[in-house]
């Protein structure tokens, strides 16, 4: 039997009402061709999975969508801006949980730390995401616990347009710290 933590409220009501409200949201912008600066072709509409929040005792998907495009010039296929990091295949502020929450416990505990929260990540994936994390993730103290700002930011729109509502493209983007411009191979191949 997994152990039981004291979790705050404003955790385990909050953060995977903020994770919900980006359900079904679609990424559709992007400017030019990061390869040669060419202009950009719309191509097709990826869903992605973005997280995955537990809602009572079962557990619900979130999916984002994501527009890819095609350059007119060197016809690479281009994905529009995304919450995502590099070659991940979770949302950014859920692997930021799963790296700022590690800091501290282990990673078995992180991941039964999270689905107490409401958020479904097991611990081989939170381990996955820690190993393979490169980068500096800004944090913040709230109620005795070290959390990332993307979650919070996250939390605070979902108050700010209220929760149960879907949230803007853009404010997701801002919020997350626009992950996806730290790819370094944005395509998925040229044909």
């Amino acid at each position: 039997m997994k152990r039981k933590y004291r979790i705050h409220p404003f955790f385990s009501d909050l953060i995977p009402a903020a994770l919900s409200a980006c359900d079904g949201i679609l990424f559709d912008s992007h400017t030019n061709c990061p390869h040669c600066g060419g202009g950009l072709a719309r191509f097709d509409v990826k869903k992605k999975h973005f997280a995955e929040v537990i809602d009572g005792g079962s557990t619900k998907t979130v999916t984002i969508r994501v527009e890819r495009f095609r350059c007119r010039v060197c016809r690479a296929l281009v994905y529009a801006d995304q919450p995502f990091y590099p070659n991940t295949r979770v949302g950014s502020p859920v692997i930021d949980l799963c790296v700022t929450l590690s800091i501290r416990m282990t990673y078995s505990r992180t991941s039964t730390y999270l689905q107490q929260i409401g958020v479904n990540v097991d611990r081989w994936s939170v381990r996955n995401y820690v190993l393979k994390n490169i980068r500096e993730i800004p944090t913040t103290e709230q109620f005795g616990l070290v959390l990332p700002v993307s979650i919070i930011s996250l939390v605070a729109l979902t108050s700010e347009f209220g929760i149960g509502t879907s949230i803007g493209a853009s404010a997701v983007l801002s919020a997350c710290g626009y992950p996806s411009s730290q790819k370094s191979e944005d395509t998925l191949g040229k044909p």
